[in-house]
């Protein structure tokens, strides 16, 4: 075990700076975490002649990534570079040389995570990645360590700070998604590329993240079904509050008899559901454990300090680990095989909007439809629009399966009393019990 504990530094924008100045400012608190230094040995960087906001001296720097990997004296690589194929390339390379790994990076534990582990094990070393899931909220180590000797039923995620500050927008300002977007974009929380956020994939990658390491289950992300809030309207979300609920693109996972289920989708919340007051670019993941009950985590989900808090907590277990000699062995084998419940073990509750012709018998033809298919109504609004001859019909299920609700779906629209469908999401009660 070294004196001083050397870490090398992958990427140096801002969540990399704000390790940097963690490790600079907190280091009497880390000797004191851990007993020893931790120090920044070298960073690799795109241009070394930048300006930054953070003091480091220039003999550090470097822009070839194996002069950080090949380093003799660093302990642990930290990687805040992103990118899937070459980073997943430098991260096999650094665990091959007995190197332990901390990174930020969703995309790729989402991906390969579960092959990165293994290589980890085979060769020591530990791969945290903390700061991948939530920001500053430490939610993994909840799931692996603090809940680990309960069995998770069901997690709702709202994971992704860009849609929660879009969708916080158009509900409390009455904002179409394009003007909150554009907003969201001004403020710098969403990228002018936003389609990763809006349509759900960031969230979904975190929701496989996390489904994998509740469940036990060797999640892929092309388990999870993903829908975004690009469509979402200031009528949706007049009529959901109209009925008591809030609107929150919220990541699902549920399992059941070791079978499991993951989504990512606009879904009503009822307005006293813990989730419906978590607003703007926050986070927060609500987890229901067998023996546990109801708990909740939550915090900021992005940003550079948040995010460093997380990792810098990785980095201290590491050394912690590397101090008592078991690098590697806190990461376990899925318990559990892979299995996906079908379309008919699947249940929820619906909000469905409907244009329908204003005329005798047309809703007795909806009920007819749904009834066939075993669905009932919990709620009920109708209002009459502008164009003559409409009425606006919203529908709120009582629970039923995603396999008639699917087919309902596609056979509503081909009733003579409907001109459309306008919309339909997913609804969740006061609290995630079943």
């Amino acid at each position: 075990m070294r004196d001083n504990i050397k870490v090398g530094l992958l990427g140096l924008g801002t969540v990399g700076t704000g390790v940097v100045k963690m490790i600079q400012n907190h280091q009497e608190q880390l000797v004191h975490q851990v007993g020893c230094p931790v120090s920044i040995k070298k960073v690799l960087v795109k241009n070394p002649d930048k300006v930054r906001d953070v003091e480091l001296d220039s003999s550090i720097l470097t822009t070839d990534p194996y002069d950080v990997i090949n380093d003799s004296e660093i302990d642990v690589i930290v990687e805040v570079i992103g990118g899937i194929e070459e980073t997943r390339q430098y991260i096999i390379d650094a665990l091959n040389l007995k190197k332990q790994v901390v990174t930020a990076n969703k995309d790729l534990i989402a991906l390969h995570g579960s092959e990165l582990q293994k290589i980890a094990v085979e060769n020591g070393c530990d791969l945290f990645y903390e700061a991948s899931v939530a920001g500053g909220i430490p939610i993994i180590k909840g799931l692996a360590d603090g809940l680990a000797s309960d069995k998770i039923q069901k997690m709702m995620g709202i994971v992704n700070g860009t849609t929660n500050y879009i969708l916080t927008k158009m509900t409390k300002e009455g904002l179409s998604y394009e003007t909150a977007l554009k907003d969201a974009q001004d403020l710098g929380f969403a990228e002018a590329d936003p389609t990763s956020d809006v349509e759900g994939l960031d969230a979904a990658r975190k929701m496989a993240i996390l489904a994998r390491l509740a469940f036990s289950m060797d999640i892929e992300l092309d388990d999870v079904s993903v829908s975004g809030i690009s469509s979402v309207t200031k009528d949706d979300l007049k009529y959901g509050n109209m009925l008591g609920y809030t609107m929150k693109l919220i990541g699902y996972a549920d399992q059941e008899n070791d079978r499991a289920e993951v989504s990512v989708q606009p879904t009503f919340l009822e307005n006293n559901h813990p989730l419906a007051s978590v607003n703007d670019e926050y986070n927060a993941v609500y987890v229901y454990g067998e023996a546990v009950g109801e708990t909740m985590f939550y915090g900021p989900g992005a940003g550079s300090l948040p995010t460093a808090t997380s990792i810098v907590s990785d980095v201290l277990a590491v050394v912690k680990n590397m101090r008592l000699g078991v690098n590697g062995r806190s990461v376990l084998a899925p318990q559990f095989d892979r299995q996906l419940k079908e379309a008919n073990e699947r249940f929820a509750k619906y909000f469905i909007r409907l244009h329908v012709r204003d005329e005798v018998g047309a809703f007795s033809e909806l009920t007819k439809l749904f009834s066939n298919h075993s669905i009932s109504f919990e709620k009920i609004l109708q209002l009459p629009l502008e164009e003559e001859g409409l009425a606006e019909i919203v529908i709120v299920t009582h629970k039923a399966s995603m396999e008639n609700y699917q087919n309902v779906l596609s056979q509503v629209k081909d009733l003579d009393v409907v001109k459309g469908v306008e919309s339909f999401y997913r609804v969740e009660g006061e609290g995630a019990t079943r």
